[in-house]
């Protein structure tokens, strides 16, 4: 492993919140950027040359994968995953615990997470979405 010098900035926008124990990755080539009225809550990562769009609001816990961009006045619950690489349109709610893997690109609400149960029943509920999913 070789280290990549990391020569971009963090730009944060005017009346941004950031929460306690976050934290926002500098931009390694890009900038990361977080617009103006963003609210970034508590325990949060945000990688390197993310961009936040406008009044896009993230609850606890949230992590954001490198180079992701997220639209404006979005709402990303709790605990959610953002992939890195992905654009998320504008308008769009990010549902606790969700897992999002691909760009979003239509405004909508989006939810994956799954209550715990035991791990047999568990991959027969999986095994049914699977089949209904297709």
């Amino acid at each position: 492993w070789s280290p990549i010098p990391q020569i971009g900035r963090v730009l944060i926008g005017d009346d941004v919140h950031i929460g306690a124990n976050t934290t926002i990755d500098r931009g390694s080539l890009d900038d990361t950027v977080i617009c103006d009225g963003v609210i970034i809550d508590n325990l949060i990562q945000i990688g390197h040359n993310v961009h936040l769009g406008r009044h896009t609001a993230l609850a606890a816990c949230v992590a954001i994968g490198g180079s992701a961009w997220v639209g404006a006045n979005c709402k990303i619950g709790g605990r959610a995953t953002i992939n890195g690489h992905i654009k998320i349109c504008d308008n769009v709610m990010v549902l606790a615990e969700s897992l999002v893997l691909k760009s979003i690109t239509e405004p909508e609400v989006f939810s994956s997470a799954m209550p715990a149960m035991p791990a047999k029943k568990w991959r027969k509920v999986v095994a049914k979405l699977r089949l209904s999913i297709r």
